[in-house]
C-alpha cells in the first residue's frame, strides 16, 4: 500500500463577495460535524420526497451530487443549503425553468451576477404584487368576519331579547295555572 503525503498550496486572492442566502441558517438542526448525507437523511431534513430530490438533479436545479463507493447519493451541507434556497425560490411562486435558469448561472460564476440580479428583482416584484394582492384579499376577509360576528351578536341580542320578553310576560293561561 502506498501513501501519498500532498502539501497544500496556497495562492494569494481576494475573498469573493459572500452571498448571505447560499448559507442560510438550516431550517432543520444538522449532526455537529457532518457534511454527507443519504438520500433519506435529506428527505427527513428538508420534507422533500426521494422523487423530487432526483428530479432536482435531472433537470439541473441540483448540481452534482457526489456518489458514495456503492453508488449512493451523498449531499453536503452546501447541497442542503442550496436546497433550502430552492425551497425559498418555489415559495416565491418562480417558475421551474427560472429557478434552473438562476441554478445555471450560479455555476457558470461570478460574471453572471447582473443577469442572477435581474433575474431576482423580477421575482420580487412578482412577490411585491402578490402580496399586495393577499393584503387586498385579507382586508375582504376581515370585513366578512365582522360582518358576520356583528350579525352572530345580533341574533343572539335578539333571540335573548325575545326569550327575556317570554319569561317576563308569562302567557295568561300558565299565569292562572301559576297560582
Amino acid at each position: 500500500m502506498t501513501v501519498l503525503q500532498t502539501t497544500p498550496v496556497t495562492t494569494e486572492q481576494t475573498p469573493a463577495p459572500v452571498d448571505v442566502c447560499a448559507a442560510p441558517a438550516p431550517r432543520h438542526p444538522r449532526p455537529n460535524g457532518q457534511d454527507s448525507y443519504t438520500i433519506s437523511e435529506v428527505v427527513a431534513f428538508t420534507g422533500l420526497t426521494a422523487h423530487t430530490l432526483r428530479w432536482y438533479e435531472r433537470i439541473g436545479l441540483m448540481s452534482h451530487i457526489d456518489r458514495s463507493h456503492t453508488g449512493q447519493r451523498r449531499y453536503s451541507n452546501r447541497d442542503l443549503d442550496w436546497l433550502d434556497l430552492v425551497g425559498k425560490l418555489r415559495l416565491t411562486g418562480m417558475p421551474v425553468a427560472d429557478m434552473v435558469r438562476y441554478a445555471e448561472l450560479v455555476r457558470e460564476g461570478d460574471g453572471t451576477y447582473a443577469e442572477r440580479h435581474a433575474l431576482l428583482e423580477a421575482t420580487r416584484r412578482d412577490v411585491r404584487a402578490r402580496i399586495a394582492e393577499l393584503q387586498d384579499t385579507l382586508a375582504v376577509l376581515d370585513r366578512k368576519i365582522m360582518f358576520y360576528a356583528d350579525a352572530s351578536r345580533a341574533t343572539a341580542y335578539e333571540a335573548a331579547a325575545a326569550g327575556a320578553a317570554t319569561h317576563a310576560a308569562p302567557a295568561p293561561e300558565a299565569e292562572r295555572t301559576a297560582r
